[in-house]
């Protein structure tokens, strides 16, 4: 395996997580490149990095997302690694697969585990197969009927969730028969407005269940830990609040379990580099896989 010393990164993001970025590299004697937009040209990781380039309009979709204008500030910069940081292309396996592509060095997961883990029914087959509980749910599906079907075997409430989701957009309990036609064209109608992909699954909900999350870290030589957990039950919409730790949901066991668990799922996709396991977990203290943030 070559091994490549990083001497100078691009951070494709902007704000806090590009400042902590930058200040890691500073301590380890890393060059550092931060881009922006018009809304960030006074922003403290624009002055803090070695150098700085404009990459267009306040839009992220005009700046941020457009992954060839990143792709030729690394070139101009000479640059030999980008760092994505959280959010925007952090989880896009094809911006993953153009920076290695370029023969730069693309610093989070690889293409492949992004990939499997951001399809949430490939990545909820992929678990299982490496024996990680989940909530029963199906494969993506395309009809009200295969919905009714579904609902016949495991009663209600259920949830109906975007395949290619996340943060609570394209998901829709559904509490009776009577609700299901229209939450399954709504959440068809917002999966494909926030992520251009209409395609959703279905999973058993889970009434009052408690969010649990363990981050890991994996190298690329196969050693996978895990770093304890998080409780993000607080939330709104679906969306994190308040996160906690440790759970005090979690007993000793419990906790040595999940931890195992969780790093059995990363090591399902060969994931290497930072990410986050999901769980719910029920009143019974059952736990199920959720899904993984790469």
């Amino acid at each position: 395996m070559v091994k490549r010393k990083i001497q100078k990164v691009l951070i494709a993001n902007r704000g806090e997580i590009a400042v902590r970025v930058i200040r890691s590299c500073k301590e380890m004697g890393i060059a550092t490149v931060a881009v922006y937009s018009d809304a960030d040209r006074t922003m403290p990781h624009v002055y803090m990095a070695d150098e700085a380039y404009y990459l267009g309009p306040s839009p992220s979709r005009e700046s941020y997302l457009v992954m060839n204008k990143i792709l030729d500030v690394a070139r101009h910069s000479a640059a030999d690694a980008i760092h994505p940081g959280y959010g925007f292309l952090s989880e896009n396996a094809e911006f993953a697969h153009k920076v290695t592509d370029a023969g730069l060095i693309f610093i989070g997961p690889s293409p492949e585990s992004i990939k499997a883990m951001g399809d949430k029914t490939d990545a909820r087959k992929l678990v299982q197969s490496a024996n990680v509980p989940t909530v029963p749910g199906t494969d993506t599906i395309t009809s009200e009927k295969q919905a009714e079907e579904f609902c016949k075997r495991y009663g209600f409430p259920i949830l109906i969730k975007a395949t290619a989701g996340g943060g609570g957009k394209g998901m829709r309990v559904v509490a009776s028969t009577n609700e299901l036609a229209a939450a399954f064209q709504s959440a068809r109608s917002e999966a494909r407005s926030a992520f251009g992909d209409d395609r959703v699954y279905i999973e058993k909900y889970l009434e009052e269940p408690r969010h649990v999350e363990f981050q890991i870290l994996a190298d690329q030589y196969g050693n996978t830990v895990h770093l304890g957990e998080r409780e993000c039950s607080i939330q709104r919409r679906h969306q994190k609040v308040i996160e906690e730790s440790p759970s005090v949901i979690l007993d000793d066991a419990l906790r040595k379990k999940m931890g195992e668990t969780a790093v059995n799922a990363a090591k399902a996709c060969k994931y290497q580099n930072a990410g986050t396991i999901e769980f719910l977990v029920d009143k019974n203290r059952n736990y199920y896989f959720l899904e993984m943030n790469t």
